[in-house]
Parts: C-alpha cells; sequence; structure tokens
C-alpha cells in the first residue's frame, strides 16, 4: 500500500529495520517488551473503545455454544475471554510469550480455564488440524503478521466450510476534517503517550507507520477473497477508526 499523503511519520523515534519489516522474531520481542502495560495503554489510546470494538466483533461471529473459536493473536487474551460465555470452547494463539502468560493470568484470575486455552504458535503455520474450527478472530494482529496472505490461508484452512471470521483492524477517517485530527493524534500524542506508559522507544512509533502502510479496507477485503473467504463484509467502525472485515469460508 502507497502510504497515505495525510500521514507523515514522526521523526523523533526511529523504527528500525527489522520491526518495519515485520520479522516475527522482532515484533515477538516488541511486544514482550510492552505486555506489561498493553491493556492499559489500550484503555487509555482508545478512550476506552477498544473493548466496545471487540464485542462488536464477537457479536458479529454469532457463536453457538457448540463452536470452536480460534482467537489468532490474542495478545492478552480479550477477544477469548469476552467470547468465552457464547463459544463452547475458545483457542487463543500468538507469539509473544510474554502476553500470553498475562492472558492467561486473566483466564485463571475469571475461572475460565477449562473453556480458554493459550498456545504460543505462528499465524502463518498454526498448530491446528485442517477443518478443525467453527469461526476465528482477529483484534488488532493481522497488520503485525509479516505475510498476512499465508494467515488468511492458514485461517481459511483450519476453518470448517461455512466458517465466520472477524477482523479487526485500524484505518484512516474517510471524514476529511477528522482524518487529519486523527492523523495529528497517531503520529504526535499516541506515540508520546505510548512511549510514556510503556518506556518502549518505538512500539508506539510503529503503531501508527503500520497503520498508514496497511491496505486500504477494499484492497484488504479483496485480499481475504483471493485467500479462501468470498463473502466478506466491511464495516467502518467509529467514523474509520477501526474497521471490521466479516468473512465466511
Amino acid at each position: 500500500m502507497t502510504p497515505d499523503p495525510f500521514v507523515s511519520s514522526p521523526t523523533d523515534v526511529a523504527v528500525d529495520a527489522a520491526l518495519r519489516a515485520k520479522e516475527p522474531a522482532r515484533i515477538a520481542g516488541m511486544f514482550d517488551a510492552i505486555a506489561a502495560r498493553y491493556d492499559l495503554l489500550n484503555r487509555v489510546l482508545s478512550g476506552g473503545l477498544d473493548q466496545r470494538w471487540r464485542a462488536r466483533a464477537v457479536k458479529a461471529l454469532r457463536l453457538r455454544p457448540t463452536d470452536t473459536l480460534l482467537d489468532l493473536c490474542t495478545g492478552t487474551a480479550d477477544i477469548a475471554l469476552a467470547a468465552a460465555p457464547s463459544a463452547g470452547r475458545v483457542i487463543g494463539v500468538d507469539f509473544s510469550q510474554e502476553m500470553l502468560r498475562l492472558g492467561l493470568d486473566k483466564v485463571r484470575s475469571r475461572g475460565l480455564g477449562h473453556r480458554v486455552t493459550l498456545a504460543r504458535g505462528d499465524a502463518m503455520r498454526l498448530p491446528l488440524g485442517s477443518a478443525s474450527i467453527d469461526a476465528a478472530a482477529i483484534s488488532f494482529g493481522i497488520r503485525n503478521v509479516q505475510q498476512p496472505d499465508e494467515a488468511l490461508r492458514e485461517l481459511a484452512r483450519v476453518l470448517r466450510p461455512g466458517g465466520r471470521l472477524a477482523i479487526l483492524e485500524f484505518g484512516l477517517p474517510t471524514s476529511r476534517p477528522f482524518r487529519v485530527l486523527y492523523v495529528w493524534y497517531s503520529n504526535r500524542l499516541l506515540p508520546a503517550v505510548g512511549r510514556l506508559i510503556s518506556r518502549h522507544a518505538s512500539a508506539y512509533q510503529y503503531l501508527p507507520e503500520s497503520v498508514s502502510r496497511f491496505p486500504a479496507p477494499e484492497v484488504f477485503g479483496r485480499l481475504l477473497q483471493a485467500n479462501g473467504f468470498p463473502h466478506v463484509e466491511i464495516v467502518p467502525l467509529t467514523m474509520g477508526i477501526v474497521y471490521l472485515y466479516i468473512a465466511r469460508k
């Protein structure tokens, strides 16, 4: 994707080449480093909207009590926990060990260890059998996968026929005035606050840069269709700050 002309990258903190290239070990290391403050930053930087977005994604999956859900790039297991009351079983997969550790603490504290399983794994090589799950979700994680098309093909492989997929990912507002304000916030205020709270030099510099390089909604919709999901609905949330992609195998 060509960088958006409205988006100018901050220059006070550099994003290193390995992070920009989304080398799995580098991305995992970044999330390990910010894991302890990840949930706090999600709430602060989104004004609490992140929980509402995740609830919308879970609702879109129309989960049944007998369903097995894959929460890919589960992080600290927010989607897994939100979906647990509706699904029969939830499997969360992530490649950040520290994020998984904190997610497991949350699962156990809620007494959901019998319904939610967390495992370390790569989105491009899922540790699951073919046609073994009923639904899948990715919450703000597909942007961090080095080869998103490979991850989508893997999701299509592990989903049963008719399986449902919900993906949340950041976008850029369609309203020009709001877009200008949002770009200033994401390129200036967000990295500064993120750096202050996370104490990580480049993680929240990487965030707006990775958003600006992510495919436009219609382009990502076509990528879904080309990799096993012929039925795709694209839903803008909060004036296009976030997009919900609802797909069916």
